[in-house]
């Protein structure tokens, strides 16, 4: 195999979901969709499976009673006011700070819980939570849906 003669940091090789799932937990219920590869930002076009591109931040806003109001998505970048949520934890394979207690967790949950809207924390039927999509990311979208176009025009 070409991969092996090169060296590849591959420690084996192997067809077919048993060799890297459990019979009792089959698969993994998430979807993994490259957004940054090599320094530049990636989408996903397919219909119905569009996603924004590059690092992104999410920023909480509140409202006067102190329960979150809305979330603003943008890229990492932008300067957006409200709470960033998105915090860098592990570097290089490593953790940057120690490792929260169990106890911690479980406050830090009930907080964020009592923080929810009345609607959400009582799971009723229709309730939504707004989130806006900043501009910035918008920008880099259509930019980076230009340069695909560009390239294509150009094959």
């Amino acid at each position: 195999m070409a991969i092996a003669k090169a060296d590849a940091p591959i420690d084996g090789f192997g067809i077919g979901t048993s060799l890297t799932t459990s019979s009792d937990a089959p698969a993994l219920d998430c979807a993994y969709k490259l957004q940054e590869y090599a320094g530049l930002p990636r989408r996903k076009h397919s219909t119905g499976k569009e996603t924004w591109p590059g690092r992104k931040q999410v920023w909480r806003h509140y409202g006067p009673d102190g329960r979150m109001a809305s979330d603003t998505l943008s890229v990492e970048n932008d300067d957006q006011p409200g709470e960033p949520l998105i915090h860098q934890v592990m570097q290089a394979g490593k953790r940057l700070g120690p490792q929260p207690t169990f106890s911690e967790i479980r406050a830090r949950a009930a907080r964020e819980l009592e923080l929810l809207p009345e609607p959400l924390r009582k799971l009723e039927p229709g309730a939504t939570y707004p989130v806006e999509v900043g501009e910035a990311l918008i920008d880099l979208a259509a930019e980076f849906d230009r340069h695909l176009m560009d390239r294509d025009r150009k094959r």
